[in-house]
């Protein structure tokens, strides 16, 4: 299936500022804006996964975002964007339990990410949502089982085929706002580092 190119636009910039963040890691391993950067251009990347290579992919960016946040603590655009994979990691999770503990993890980000930069419209708005996550998650997991239970004389793997489609498709369309969120950060932190120096 081919991406519109709106999505294959996106998909080669965020490889692009993930190559050029690793490369730049080596050269600068203490450098937090970029380890942000790795960080939130591999969550743009695992919205064009599936499965385990997402939830691989969401893993990396948390390594890489903690790692920034060792180095400068009150990095709150690293605490945001740790919040929004934690976030991405439960709507993925089709366990309520396990998925509760990831939205808890994204609460306290969010917190102190807000903490570190008051007023932000973006934090507040990412707080707010988290609060309501939970109740979404358990409507999504319902909805699952619905229609899953809408296909009594099916087969098992016929009656989860339906269920991996629109499960998919919810979760990903779940994700896929919160992944924005984050490309909008990380873009706008590439665009700063990539600023030409002033005219003499």
């Amino acid at each position: 299936m081919e991406l519109p190119q709106n999505d294959l636009d996106r998909l080669v910039f965020f490889e692009h500022t993930r190559k050029l963040s690793e490369s730049e890691h080596a050269a600068n391993p203490l450098d937090a804006e970029n380890l942000t950067r790795w960080g939130g251009a591999l969550l743009e990347l695992a919205q064009f996964q599936t499965g385990q290579d997402c939830v691989n992919l969401i893993k990396e960016a948390v390594t890489r975002l903690e790692e920034a946040l060792v180095i400068n603590p009150k990095k709150h655009d690293a605490l945001w964007c740790i919040g929004n994979a934690h976030t991405s990691h439960a709507f993925l999770s089709p366990d309520h339990d396990v998925a509760i503990l990831y939205f808890a993890k994204a609460t306290e980000c969010y917190k102190r990410a807000l903490e570190e930069d008051p007023g932000n419209d973006f934090y507040m708005k990412s707080l707010e949502m988290a609060s309501k996550a939970p109740e979404l998650h358990l409507e999504m997991q319902r909805q699952l089982s619905s229609q899953q239970a809408s296909f009594p004389g099916a087969s098992t793997s016929s009656a989860k085929a339906p269920k991996k489609g629109k499960n998919g498709d919810l979760k990903y369309d779940i994700c896929g706002w919160l992944i924005l969120a984050i490309g909008i950060v990380a873009w706008l932190g590439m665009a700063k580092s990539h600023v030409p120096p002033p005219q003499r």
